[in-house]
């Protein structure tokens, strides 16, 4: 039994220019906390202390507290800067703690 090809429809152009608006917008909201974020905390990690200069600050990233990256507060407060590796550790730490509590 052969399967039908399915029918996709298209948005419109106002669709489409309304679509890449909002991803648009997204991609700014994004830059504009991690420089806000910058300048509240400052180039150094949270967690280990590293300062960061113009030429490193790429390996400093946006940590959320609460892990919703949606939720942007213009005080900061669900924001630290941490650098790429203890952003790794941060995130493995619960996988680890899921790993080992089941092989107990």
């Amino acid at each position: 039994m052969m399967k039908r090809p399915k029918t996709v429809v298209l948005p419109s152009a106002a669709q489409a220019a309304e679509l890449v608006k909002k991803m648009r917008g997204a991609i700014d909201s994004n830059e504009n906390y991690r420089s806000k974020s910058l300048r509240i905390n400052g180039a150094i990690c949270a967690k280990c202390g590293r300062e960061f200069d113009q030429a490193s600050i790429n390996l400093l990233t946006v940590h959320h507290k609460d892990g919703n990256h949606n939720y942007n507060p213009p005080d900061g407060s669900n924001w630290e800067n941490l650098c790429t590796h203890c952003h790794d550790d941060e995130h493995s730490r619960g996988v680890l703690g899921e790993y080992l509590s089941k092989s107990t």
